[in-house]
């Protein structure tokens, strides 16, 4: 059965345009001192396969203000990043690094 509806009635139901964006979320590294700046070059090139450069620009970041974004994308491979941080393992340059660095995901703000 069809359904008829009256010119400029507006629907029931919420319909797609196309223009909605799927929200995103920000993989936010936090510092602690744990961890050598060779560390996170390491972990960042190996898990999202930054230049070293960028690594270290993250490694610089996270350490004069205590946390950087590290990736934006939707929520379920932001969390699996985030895991793959939580995942990665001490510090062997450090005896006293006992674990990985610690991430969150944020949801990411509007610009």
């Amino acid at each position: 059965m069809a359904t008829i509806s009256q010119p400029g009635a507006k629907p029931t139901t919420k319909q797609e345009t196309g223009n909605e964006q799927a929200a995103l979320y920000n993989v936010v590294l936090l510092d602690d001192a744990e961890h050598t700046y060779d560390y996170v070059v390491e972990m960042l090139g190996k898990l999202f396969a930054l230049s070293a450069g960028d690594a270290w620009n993250h490694a610089v970041e996270v350490d004069k203000t205590g946390r950087t974004i590290v990736l934006t994308c939707d929520l379920p491979p932001a969390e699996f990043a985030r895991d793959q941080i939580h995942a990665f393992g001490a510090d062997w340059r450090m005896p006293s690094s006992k674990g990985s660095m610690s991430a969150v995901v944020e949801p990411c703000r509007s610009l």
